[in-house]
Parts: structure tokens; sequence; C-alpha cells
């Protein structure tokens, strides 16, 4: 008898699983998502940073399951789950289902702030790091109509909130644009006025990673000019001026929110099954409590285990790993708890500075150069798709020699009308 499993979502472990399933006898797959192409977010911020193209790191799901014969995509927002009656509810259809598997990721977590959800800009998507590159580069065209108004310096200022993987890798990308190619665009603007703040609540950058790293990545963003911000978080955004909790107020028309996230919880998950993360709560089999036939793998996925007591990190390995363990589960290929082995950690810090932990061997810790060739061999084989690899590792190596892109473009229609020049005036 043919079984039908739903999976909503096509990130790492929606798509890993369904790859699993790939022509399986007895086995119906429909796969639903948002959007028509898998995204590759560890690389989202050099999309954002005009280093790489939007389609160096996204693949069509159509072209990934191609031949296949037991996958059916669907593109739809899911609405509601009915889990007693079996049916997912989109926008435009009711499909029913024998197994659902929940893997739609997280979004970012604004904790109520409604300025902050108004006027910051995430980076969870293509979409996002493509608005915040065009807000980048608007904000300097704009400048460019006022560069006699001494009012103006909050168009050169950025601020990025949060300094994990993401805040410090985006901070450091900004800081190289800032010196090796937005003065030779721009050439009437005085870039010694722009100032890159990288703003984290915590005690220090990176704080999931070790000491050394720690150590080594503030290092590393001081000697890149970015204003690193720690033990300060931020009360409050107009979109001109961003107050920190110390009362601190910073100008800047371009604030980066990457401080926090929340899983994707379509209605109708039991809220007792929802953890304070706003994670869903599994079992070690990726079972969701309470709910006969639905797991949950991936970001939105919280397994509570002694070595993980507030659930795995939230890293394309962990969510690739559920997905291909919940597929052998499904497949009748294995009856064991899932465990995750732990291969190391790993950041980018801009040019030849990258900080390694715990890779190759347990305690290993490596920063500068050989950190950043193996970040970039390891996101390269991350990539789906050969063209997709070689045409990052083309860009990459073009940008390493001239230190230059030509993606700064901006497609959105055009803001710089009289009206906002003269507004911005007064």
């Amino acid at each position: 008898m043919e079984k039908h499993i739903v999976i909503a979502g096509a990130g790492f472990a929606g798509l890993s699983l369904a790859k699993k399933l790939k022509n399986k006898p007895n086995i119906k797959v429909t796969l639903i998502d948002q959007v028509n192409y898998h995204q590759f977010q560890p690389l989202m911020y050099q999309v954002a940073t005009a280093g790489l193209d939007a389609s160096n790191i996204a693949f069509p799901l159509r072209k990934i399951f191609q031949n296949c014969n037991n996958i059916t995509i669907v593109l739809a927002k899911i609405q509601k789950i009915l889990p007693e009656q079996k049916m997912v509810i989109t926008e435009n259809s009711i499909i029913h289902f024998d197994t659902l598997v929940l893997a739609t990721g997280c979004t970012t977590n604004f904790y109520g702030n409604a300025n902050l959800e108004k006027f910051a800009l995430p980076m969870k998507s293509i979409t996002e790091a493509i608005n915040i590159r065009h807000k980048l580069l608007q904000n300097l065209e704009l400048a460019t109509h006022l560069v006699k108004n001494r009012s103006i310096k909050h168009l050169y200022n950025i601020v990025i909130v949060g300094a994990g993987p993401t805040g410090v890798e985006l901070s450091g990308a900004l800081a190289e644009l800032k010196q090796k190619v937005l003065p030779k665009d721009f050439p009437e603007l005085d870039f010694t006025n722009m100032s890159i703040y990288l703003i984290e609540k915590g005690a220090t950058t990176l704080g999931a990673m070790s000491y050394k790293s720690n150590e080594n990545s503030i290092r590393y963003l001081i000697e890149s000019g970015i204003k690193v911000l720690t033990n300060s978080g931020v009360k409050d955004y107009d979109g001109k001026t961003v107050i920190l909790e110390n009362g601190t107020t910073i100008n800047a028309a371009l604030l980066i929110w990457t401080a926090g996230i929340k899983g994707n919880i379509p209605e109708g998950i039991n809220s007792d099954c929802i953890t304070f993360r706003d994670r869903i709560a599994v079992d070690e089999y990726h079972r969701v409590k309470g709910h006969d036939g639905i797991f949950a793998i991936g970001d939105v996925a919280e397994m509570q285990l002694k070595t993980y007591p507030k659930g795995h990190p939230q890293v394309c390995k962990v969510a690739n790993d559920q997905g291909k363990h919940l597929a052998d589960i499904i497949l009748q290929k294995t009856t064991k708890p899932f465990r995750y082995q732990d291969r190391g950690s790993m950041a980018t810090i801009g040019r030849n500075k990258a900080v390694v932990d715990n890779f190759p061997f347990k305690k290993v810790h490596f920063s500068g150069f050989p950190a950043w060739i193996m970040w970039m061999g390891f996101h390269l084989l991350q990539l789906i798709g050969v063209k997709n690899k070689i045409q990052v590792f083309v860009n990459w190596l073009y940008h390493y020699i001239t230190f230059d892109q030509s993606l700064r473009l901006i497609f959105k229609p055009p803001t710089l009308h009289n009206d906002k020049i003269d507004s911005i005036q007064k």
C-alpha cells in the first residue's frame, strides 16, 4: 500500500529527507515550499554585500527532482494543519497525508519590538539579502545628492545586531566593501565618515565557539575597522537612530538584525509541544509529542538531550543529518535514536581571516589563512549543483584578485525623488 509523506519546507532538512525518499517504492512524497528553489543560507551575507549573485546560492527544486516518479512539488504557503484529520491546509488546496514532516525552518525573532520589526532588515532569505544590498546602495546614492549636507552621516552608518556567525561574517564583508570597493564607486563621498557597528548583547562574539575563536574574531573585526560593542542590547530604532539599552544612540539609516530566530511553526500544532525558544519539541526519533504521524526536523525542531539540553545547533549539518536519519526510519533501515556527531564549527571574518573549532579532531583550533581556506572549501562542497560550485569558486577567485565584483545593482524602483531629498534636507 502506498504511503503519502508530506514534507513542509525545502531547506536543508526537508531536502535531504526528500532526496533519500526519491524513487522509493510504495512511497509518495509531496514537497511544499513557498519558493521553487533551495537557498543556501550560509552564503546569503555575500549576496547582501554584492559578493555573489542570488542565483549562485539557489537551485531549482524541479531540477533537483527531474526524472523522479514519486515526488510532487507544491508551491504554497501553509495556513493550518489539522492533525486529527491528517490534513494540511494551504492557500489554494487541501493536502491529505499519512505522515507529515515539518521542516519549515526558522524566521527572524524581534522579541516583540514593533519598531525593530518595522525598520530593521532581517536576512533569513535571498529576498531579504537582496533588500539589504538595495538599501545599502540606495543610501549611498541618496548621500551623493546631499553630499554638502552635514546631516546625512546616518546614511553612511551601518549597524549589525547579533555577533553570531552571520553577524560576524556580514560585518567582515561590509568592512572589505567599505575599504576596497565603495570609495572607487562613490569618489564624491568621504568613507572615513562610514562606521560599521557590530552590537552583541552577550559578552563576546561567536559565543557558541571556543574562547580562542572569540578572541581571534574580535581581534580580526577590530583590525577590519569594525566597532564592536559587546554587553550591549538594542532598545529601539526609528529608521534613523539606534537606541541602546544603556542610553547610547547611534545614527544609522541601515540596521541589520541577526540577533534572534524562532521556529516557523504552522497553526495547528499543540501549544504544549512548543518550547519557550519557539521550537517544536521532538523525541529522539523526531516525533512531535501528542501528534500521531507528525515529525519535525531541522531548525524548527528542538530535541533536548543531555548533550544538547537546549536542542541541537541550528546549522546545516544538523539539518542534513536529521533528514537522512528520518528517511532511514521511514524506510525501516534503522531503529536507532538520532545522535549528532559534531564535526566542528567555523566562521570567516573576511579575506584570509577565519576561525575553526574541533576540526578535524576535538579540542583543535586554528585561525587565519588555513582556517579561511577550510571555510571556503567546506561551503563550496555544500552547494547544490556543479554549475553553482564552479560559479561561486570563479567569483571568489576573481574577487580575491581584484577586490571587486560587478554585482552592485539596484533592481527596485527608484526612490531618489525630489520630495524624498527635500524631506531629508529639512
